[in-house]
């Protein structure tokens, strides 16, 4: 079976109306980051951070999957599929994608402030100031600040040799080192870029760009690589 690694950013969740941020301006919904996405934010403010990711949150519970989200859960049909997000929403997961993994963390879950392996499920959108887990440490957003290691990225990294295909949607590969998962593809293997707005990819690998909305695009992607399997 041929496995597809999927890589998404923002853009594939801002049809589902979640804003998005881009690095240029250092601007997330009027904030700078500096000052709800980083520790030092929350070391100094601690309760505007908290409020910022509890409206963050807030949005992600009302969103609703779209079709681009919906298509690549199909690809679980005949392909060994990996997607691996950007995204701190749970929208693939709703979409009924199976493996997903998150670089940047998941809003929908608080966690510990003493031991990040701590993680809770959460069933309403807000943390509140005064919240703690079991070690009595205050409960904050379960996400990767700009500033933090990112947990993640050595088991991505560890699995893009295996692809096959990949297929990146909605990402304007700015942010490091998520943006760097590419260069780590054999260069064999096709490269398929979907964004109304192709990000710059300096690869040897054959790239089929698709300037396109990933509700449109990746509908239609997805159907090909099936019918093709």
């Amino acid at each position: 079976m041929k496995k597809i690694i999927i890589l998404t950013g923002a853009g594939i969740s801002a049809e589902s109306g979640l804003n998005t941020f881009r690095d240029a301006d250092g601007l997330w919904e009027g904030y700078n980051i500096e000052d709800v996405a980083t520790p030092e934010a929350w070391k100094r403010n601690p309760e505007l951070v908290q409020q910022f990711y509890n409206d963050r949150r807030k949005s992600v519970m009302a969103a609703q999957p779209n079709p681009a989200h919906l298509a690549l859960a199909k690809l679980e049909q005949k392909f060994d599929t990996l997607i691996i997000t950007q995204n701190i929403d749970d929208l693939h997961e709703r979409a009924g994608s199976k493996a997903v993994m998150h670089l940047h963390g998941e809003i929908i879950y608080s966690r510990s402030s003493r031991n990040p392996a701590l993680l809770y499920r959460m069933n309403s959108h807000e943390i509140k100031i005064g919240e703690t887990c079991e070690l009595g440490s205050q409960l904050r957003p379960h996400v990767v600040w700009f500033g933090e290691a990112v947990p993640m990225i050595t088991k991505a990294m560890y699995e893009m040799p295996k692809a096959d295909i990949v297929i990146l949607v909605g990402s304007s590969l700015a942010v490091y080192p998520a943006a760097g998962l590419l260069e780590l593809a054999r260069p064999d293997v096709p490269v398929y870029v979907v964004d109304p707005k192709i990000p710059s990819v300096n690869l040897p690998n054959p790239i089929i760009k698709i300037q396109e909305k990933a509700s449109v695009a990746v509908p239609l992607l997805v159907d090909k690589l099936l019918e093709n399997e």
